[in-house]
């Protein structure tokens, strides 16, 4: 007679690997280097004359700028009002970012802005005191914005086999206002830095891929009801559809990282050309700039194409049965219904490496609406307060090793990979229900497959 750990066994292998799933990012991917190094690898087919630009980029993202006026004519413009002095204190070794305990400073996560209404292509409306974004710093003679403070609540729960859980949910509030009291219909939506590996690849997806994907009315029935965010690209003056941000609200990675230059370092480049001072910022309006933009084009470029081209490391563990066993199980409960295992991007006009391969990212990039509990209330283009993007879960089980912390979701309210399917709502509730009532060696399956993507 078999036993139960062999029937689970043989179940397990019946599920079949798939072609290439071992290698998510195609022919780009780091199977060269793991460990607390995973993100930092170039893609594994970059071209050789691409090199010397991934390389130079590399520089300009993990580097400190420098105030105005400065020796380092190549990196100064910082500020005058910053999240942080370079792209890597957020995303450290390419990785995410961690919310702060209670009584810590805010870096790795930040507080987007804004208030009711919409601007002309349909972005948030800005803040005439504090702009889109709090930033807690500032150069010398300029008073940084204000002092973002969470506060967490624990909240408790069961799994259907009666083992408790614990779950935190954060409160943020301004302290130290600089520049007057904020309007008391600011909203506030608190965003961590995710990892940049594998941006290229995303980009690289087609449109008519997403568009197939996506069923705003639930045509067909099954609860889910995933769409496209259409944003205001500013290099081509088109709507378009978001694939980068938490809300999908950047068309592309050069608007990404424009987007990231100006409003969290400060730095002025060839897309947003004007300081981040908002009106009522007199002392920031009169500080120098460190040049028209404060980042030249070529190295603007150089840096884009470093995000572009970081590859996605290479899978582990994905032959072991209780992994295969796991990968059944997260389809079976609905999770890959947005979390969409593959795609095979396009042909790219810039990045011959990311064309047409074969990729395993874990996301339809498409907004779906996660409930209550984890609703911000700030609409950004067509999503609205409790709609995000999916996002990509490949290489979630290394932000322990690159990162040193296990915080997940939108703002790192999640300590594990647990919490953070238990916080799922909305769209996602079925299948939130379904891992909670699962028996204890199913769930830690389902853990184990996440944690070999």
């Amino acid at each position: 007679m078999l036993t139960t750990s062999v029937i689970l066994f043989l179940w397990s292998c019946s599920y079949q690997i798939e072609e290439g799933e071992w290698l998510p990012g195609g022919d780009t991917t780091n199977t060269f280097l793991l460990g607390s190094n995973a993100f930092i690898m170039p893609a594994e087919n970059m071209l050789v004359e691409h090199e010397p630009s991934f390389y130079t980029g590399n520089s300009f993202f993990n580097q400190a700028w420098v105030e105005t006026p400065a020796s380092t004519e190549n990196r100064d413009g910082l500020g005058p009002l910053f999240n942080a002095r370079s792209c890597a204190a957020c995303h450290f070794k390419d990785g995410r970012g961690a919310p702060p305990e209670e009584d810590e400073s805010f870096l790795g996560l930040l507080l987007r802005i804004s208030l009711p209404g919409e601007t002309e292509h349909g972005a948030p409306v800005s803040s005439s005191l504090y702009g889109n974004q709090i930033q807690p710093f500032a150069v010398l003679d300029v008073p940084a914005e204000a002092t973002p403070v969470v506060t967490y609540k624990e909240i408790y729960g069961e799994y259907g086999d009666g083992e408790s859980y614990s779950l935190l949910t954060p409160t943020y509030q301004l302290t130290n206002a600089q520049y007057g009291e904020p309007d008391s219909a600011l909203m506030i939506s608190p965003r961590v830095a995710p990892s940049v590996i594998g941006m290229g690849l995303l980009e690289a997806i087609p449109p008519e891929r997403l568009n197939d994907l996506a069923d705003p009315d639930d045509l067909d029935g099954d609860g889910i009801s995933g769409k496209v965010n259409l944003v205001w690209d500013e290099t081509n003056g088109v709507f378009t559809i978001g694939r980068f941000g938490w809300k999908a609200e950047q068309p592309s990675v050069e608007q990404q990282v424009a987007s990231a230059f100006l409003g969290d370092i400060g730095i002025t480049n060839p897309i947003f050309t004007e300081n981040n001072c908002a009106p009522a910022q007199q002392e920031c309006l009169e500080e120098p700039v460190g040049g028209d933009p404060e980042i030249r084009q070529e190295l603007f470029d150089k840096v884009i194409l470093y995000t572009a081209l970081l590859a996605v490391p290479v899978r582990r563990n994905w032959e072991e049965p209780t992994v295969r066993r796991g990968k059944k199980l997260f389809t079976e409960i609905g999770c890959i219904s947005c979390h969409v295992s593959s795609h095979t991007t396009g042909i790219h006009p810039q990045w011959p490496e990311v064309s047409e391969q074969l990729i395993w990212p874990y996301t339809d990039l498409l907004l779906h609406d996660m409930g209550e509990g984890l609703a911000d209330n700030r609409p950004v283009f067509e999503a609205n307060g409790s709609e995000w993007r999916t996002p990509p879960l490949w290489s979630i089980g290394l932000v322990e090793s690159v990162n040193n912390h296990t915080r997940f979701l939108h703002d790192g309210r999640a300590r594990n990979l647990a919490e953070a399917i238990l916080w799922h709502g909305g769209e996602a509730e079925a299948a939130k229900e379904s891992f909670r009532l699962l028996e204890a060696e199913d769930r830690q399956a389902i853990l184990l497959f996440l944690e070999s993507l």
